[in-house]
């Protein structure tokens, strides 16, 4: 593919001298007779070097310059100056220019460098190629996988990675997604700003709206200063909302003006501040329930899973777990221990339903009571060697039919009375958020006992 190469001149003698010549040497070259032309013509050329010469009736050579560099700055310019005006040159290579030659000068002068030019610029290409690629090979070390789900995962984060895009993450618990959301940012263009992340299921709901978007002195009880809230810290980075279905629905608007209007009031405050942030996020809810249910809003929910990606259970993707296995042991400290065909088999026979930091926690204990280098069936826990129970059913339906919310309802109440009506530990038996627990309660009407 021929270099593209731009020459601005308003001599028109010069020009077609030089036009000649560069074309003779293999190169694409467009023309222009000044600096406005020449800037208009390079928004559609898109060369990889400019020629142009420095004095011009109108726009000159350093405005030109300057225009190029603010507009592309990897764009290779060399500057045209007449002999003896070694300063004017100077100043052009501070202000970014590559090189200059001065007038008059011969056909092998202007060969070689432009010649060093395109050559310095292909090496430019190709460091960032280079750094491009040991960073998505460093970046994507600690995702570990094969499958074909994983490498959907992958494909994915490749193409939205350096983008602005608003992407949810959804999985079980412990199937990765603050790696996944780590990878986003490190391949994107904020890279080296800020990676803030929170989880919103960790922090008391009076103290959320503090922790996101920041406090005055005086606001509340406690407030002795001005606070930066999560958003102000990722000014400029990326903001990583852990368990966002877990947000209360009186938080939710205030997210909402965030992600619409790229501004955030501080709890207290009386304006408003500009913050530019990318926004991740990830659950292990089903967001479309919530959504149906009322407990998150429709619009909140669209502007977040702008881009949606899904992590796959660990028992989804069986191949990935020797990889994953051997990658602990690695990152442990052990990468000599192996593990025998029959202890592996169980391994992926085992359903996991705590994902991959189940597996992580396993291969730790395993590195820690094991007798030699080859860990066995026998060094695993017993509910791996467990045989495997035929799948059976939680109800027994009538044939006539039975109604979906009759059976949840007599779901909640039976995890309500299991669990000697703890709401927090029925919602957390029934793998659902204590407020979503409490909205079901409320709209079967299920009477709570009174409280001695």
């Amino acid at each position: 593919m021929k270099a593209k190469i731009l020459l601005i001149d308003d001599d028109a003698s010069l020009r077609r001298v030089l036009e000649y010549n560069l074309q003779q040497e293999g190169y694409e070259v467009a023309t222009a007779s000044s600096g406005e032309e020449g800037l208009q013509l390079f928004k559609e050329f898109r060369p990889v070097l400019v020629i142009t010469d420095m004095k011009m009736a109108g726009m000159d050579g350093m405005m030109v310059l300057r225009a190029v560099k603010e507009h592309s700055p990897e764009t290779l310019v060399i500057i045209i100056t007449a002999f003896g005006n070694i300063e004017v040159a100077v100043e052009a290579m501070k202000a970014g220019a590559y090189d200059y030659i001065t007038k008059p000068f011969n056909r092998d002068a202007l060969k070689l460098t432009v010649k060093k030019a395109l050559l310095f610029s292909g090496l430019s290409e190709e460091n960032k190629r280079l750094k491009s690629e040991l960073s998505t090979k460093s970046d994507f070390r600690t995702i570990v996988g094969t499958s074909k789900e994983m490498e959907g995962v992958f494909e994915i984060i490749r193409k939205v990675a350096d983008t602005d895009a608003s992407i949810l993450i959804t999985g079980e618990s412990g199937t990765g997604k603050e790696l996944v959301a780590r990878a986003i940012h490190s391949q994107s263009s904020r890279r080296n700003r800020p990676f803030i992340t929170i989880n919103c299921a960790a922090i008391p709901c009076d103290l959320l709206e503090s922790e996101l978007f920041g406090h005055t002195k005086g606001a509340f009880t406690g407030a002795v200063k001005d606070k930066p809230g999560k958003f102000q810290l990722a000014d400029g980075g990326t903001i990583f909302l852990d368990e966002v279905g877990e947000l209360r629905l009186e938080l939710q608007p205030k997210l909402l003006r965030v992600l619409q209007e790229k501004e955030v009031e501080r709890v207290g405050a009386t304006k408003v501040e500009k913050v530019d942030v990318r926004v991740l996020s990830a659950t292990n809810l089903n967001i479309d329930n919530a959504v149906s249910e009322g407990v998150f809003r429709e619009d909140l929910y669209y502007r977040l899973a702008v881009i949606p990606i899904h992590l796959p259970p660990l028992r989804q993707r069986v191949e990935d777990i020797v990889l994953l296995a051997k990658y602990f042991m690695q990152k442990h400290g052990h990468p000599t221990v192996t593990i025998d065909r029959e202890a592996l088999q169980c391994l992926q026979n085992y359903p996991w339903p705590g994902n991959i930091r189940e597996l992580e926690n396993t291969i730790e204990r395993l590195l820690i009571m094991r007798n030699s280098e080859l860990i066995t069936l026998a060094d695993l826990p017993t509910k791996f060697r467990e045989k495997k129970r035929e799948p059976h059913t939680i109800v027994n339906l009538p044939d006539e039919g039975y109604s979906l919310e009759q059976l949840e309802r007599e779901i909640v109440v039976a995890a309500l009375e299991r669990n000697e009506w703890n709401q927090t530990a029925a919602a957390r038996f029934l793998r659902i958020p204590r407020h979503t627990l409490i909205y079901r309660i409320e709209k079967y009407a299920i009477a709570l006992p009174h409280k001695e």
